[in-house]
């Protein structure tokens, strides 16, 4: 009885052992897969071309948009890829309105977003910035043929009908400083003020060059006018054109892996994916 009790009681050992044998590659495979690579949500309105916009496939290197059957691409799309290829992660993108997207941040709805936002100090208050991933100086937008197409400075705009984005700098701020300005109620994106232009509703509009380069491609009866550099300039300060990736508050662990993306990354990359967004968005075939 003894013998046939110690026989079974090494038996079973055995039998265990080569279980555990034979399962530890398993199981070693296993626990990697396990290891699921991170998703990075990042949000944008996916209609601001071009920084982003919505296209019906994934022409360019678009990437789906979350519970849709359609596809984002532009500028804030590549620089997420970038960031993504750069720190392994899986990349999800999630369409906002713009008043939603500090909000989505703030909520943890997403992680990050990627949109065109300039970094105010006001924004700041809310969520927290990398580093510039673009800088964008303040241009208008006008009718080539219209009453301002020679305007060469702010005070040339004088007494025009105008408008831009709500909740930007171009509107809150840029607009104001035009000398008997008609500002009309601001427009809800980026393509409703430049239709708001298109249709003659109003004279002009402000936004960014970025914005500005992409509009004058899809309508080539518009003018570009860029007071940069001079006395007639707008008055604006760095945080109304640099253009930042916000995070939650407190998130330091994402923002030090943005910014060490960024931090590898110069004005000629920017410029150089920039002029790929404006090359290949949709308006300009």
């Amino acid at each position: 009885m003894k013998k046939s009790y110690l026989w079974r009681k090494m038996t079973s050992g055995l039998m265990a052992a080569a279980v555990t044998v034979t399962a530890m590659p398993g199981l070693g495979l296993t626990m990697v897969q396990a290891e699921e690579k991170k998703t990075l949500k990042v949000a944008m309105e996916c209609s601001y071309a071009p920084y982003n916009w919505t296209q019906p496939d994934d022409s360019n290197g678009a990437v789906p948009i979350s519970g849709s059957s359609d596809y984002a691409y532009g500028y804030d799309v590549m620089m997420a890829k970038k960031i993504c290829d750069e720190l392994g992660y899986d990349l999800e993108i999630v369409k906002l309105d713009w008043d939603s997207l500090v909000p989505a941040v703030q909520s943890g709805k997403v992680d990050c977003v990627i949109a065109g936002q300039s970094i105010t100090s006001e924004r700041q208050q809310m969520v927290d910035f990398t580093e510039p991933y673009y800088y964008a100086s303040i241009i208008t937008l006008v009718k080539s043929d219209g009453d301002y197409a020679d305007a060469k400075s702010v005070a040339d705009l004088k007494g025009v009908t105008c408008t831009s984005q709500q909740n930007t700098i171009w509107y809150d701020s840029c607009l104001p400083q035009i000398e008997d300005a008609n500002i009309l109620p601001a427009q809800e994106s980026a393509p409703a003020m430049l239709v708001a232009l298109e249709s003659g509703k109003c004279d002009a509009v402000v936004t960014d060059m970025p914005t500005g380069m992409a509009a004058c491609v899809a309508y080539p009866d518009f003018k570009l006018l860029d007071f940069s550099g001079t006395d007639g300039d707008f008055e604006v300060s760095d945080e109304d054109i640099n253009i930042g990736i916000s995070v939650q508050k407190g998130n330091t662990e994402l923002l030090d892996a943005l910014n060490s993306v960024l931090d590898k990354m110069t004005e000629d990359d920017y410029k150089e994916m920039m002029d790929e967004a404006i090359f290949v968005q949709p308006l300009s075939e």
